[in-house]
């Protein structure tokens, strides 16, 4: 996906995990992300969901655009401004799903926890490189 070449060459951050840990935790979240949406849909509410979905979508765009703005355009200021819209939007959308159901939004919560920090390693290569 990445020149990984590039990556290995930045100074890392106090508790930068292993790389090896990154893809077996995302595998998890994201089945966790799609089992809050699935629940989301089909939880019958007599309030409006949109903004949840909303929310869900634009915190979804925000994930998959960042990947690449890291790693491909190397441009880690600007990930950085990406991954805090992606917190801000992934909170806003817990807290609509917990509106709905509670396990819809329990369920988000380990992304949440795994943003934050994703967000302070990459506040970290921003400041170090």
């Amino acid at each position: 996906m990445y020149n990984s070449d590039w990556f290995t060459t930045l100074n890392k951050p106090m508790f930068n995990p292993p790389t090896e840990l990154f893809s077996p935790v995302w595998v998890v979240l994201y089945c966790m992300i799609g089992l809050s949406l699935i629940l989301y849909i089909h939880e019958d509410c007599e309030c409006s969901k949109i903004r949840g979905y909303i929310y869900f979508g634009i915190q979804l765009f925000f994930n998959l655009i960042w990947s690449p703005v890291f790693f491909l355009m190397r441009n880690i200021g600007f990930a950085l401004f990406i991954i805090i819209l992606l917190d801000i939007f992934t909170i806003m959308t817990a807290k609509e799903f917990f509106k709905v159901s509670k396990l819809c939004g329990y369920l988000l919560i380990p992304y949440i926890l795994w943003l934050l920090f994703a967000t302070y390693l990459n506040g970290a290569y921003f400041y170090l490189n």
